[in-house]
């Protein structure tokens, strides 16, 4: 059994998976320490295991990791990866971005994909039908945006939104202006991104991922074409960790 562990800016996003690509169990921990790591390798018979992190990683998490797997692969711009990346700083390439690249074209090997990661930023990537790694964007995220409208002003206050929420074309008050402002923003964001590459690159597919993915979800998807293309998969990064796994233990 494989062990991923995925740290972002805000939580630790953990699954356990087979060579095959099966999730058999996930967990999602605010902070993520050793004594985590012992927990899971005593509860489940874990064998491998690979981590990647967007920030600094604990010495003592390394290490245990290390100690208790078989084959344990620390995930950064010099792991070899199933794909190629045409990034021309690799260096400063998120792991996370290139994971979900490798986590979406495992899912579909044979098609142009665009990668939406909607977590503290939202990234926009994109994958060639060859398996290129091309490059992509960085915006600021949800949270982002509703925090700076209230900093930077004197008057509007800082809103939160259900991610379940149908947020309205105009907001007729200044919590659903503001709602709407942001959460139609970058649903508006990701449709352009979505209709710009249908013309130049008619046959594609588009994944979104991240925490907040469900708060725009349903923003974006308004026509049964848009649905097509567009596909949630919430353990994507998670999905491109286990596989960056296995081709580094073969």
């Amino acid at each position: 059994m494989n062990l991923c562990i995925d740290q972002g800016n805000s939580r630790t996003k953990v699954a356990l998976m087979t060579d095959e690509g099966k999730i058999i169990n996930h967990f999602i921990y605010k902070s993520f320490s050793s004594a985590d790591v012992e927990r899971l390798f005593d509860l489940y018979d874990i064998t491998d295991s690979i981590i990647s992190s967007v920030i600094n990683i604990e010495a003592a998490v390394v290490n245990t990791l290390h100690r208790r797997s078989q084959h344990f692969v620390l995930f950064d711009h010099m792991t070899p990866v199933p794909i190629i990346n045409r990034y021309d700083t690799p260096a400063t390439l998120g792991q996370d971005r290139l994971a979900a690249a490798v986590g979406a074209k495992s899912l579909c090997p044979n098609e142009n994909l665009l990668i939406i990661d909607a977590g503290s930023a939202i990234t926009y990537d994109f994958v060639s039908e060859q398996g290129e790694y091309m490059g992509g964007n960085i915006a600021p995220g949800l949270k982002m945006r509703f925090t700076m409208l209230q900093r930077m002003t004197k008057k509007l206050p800082l809103v939160e939104v259900d991610e379940n929420e149908l947020i309205p074309l105009f907001g007729k008050n200044t919590r659903d202006a503001i709602a709407a402002g942001v959460i139609r923003g970058v649903a508006y964001e990701v449709k352009g991104y979505m209709r710009t590459l249908k013309e130049k690159t008619p046959h594609y597919r588009t994944f979104i991922t991240g925490g907040n993915a469900p708060y725009i979800l349903n923003n974006v998807r308004a026509s049964r074409t848009e649905n097509r293309q567009l596909q949630y998969e919430k353990n994507l990064v998670l999905i491109g960790l286990n596989e960056i796994l296995i081709y580094n233990k073969k």
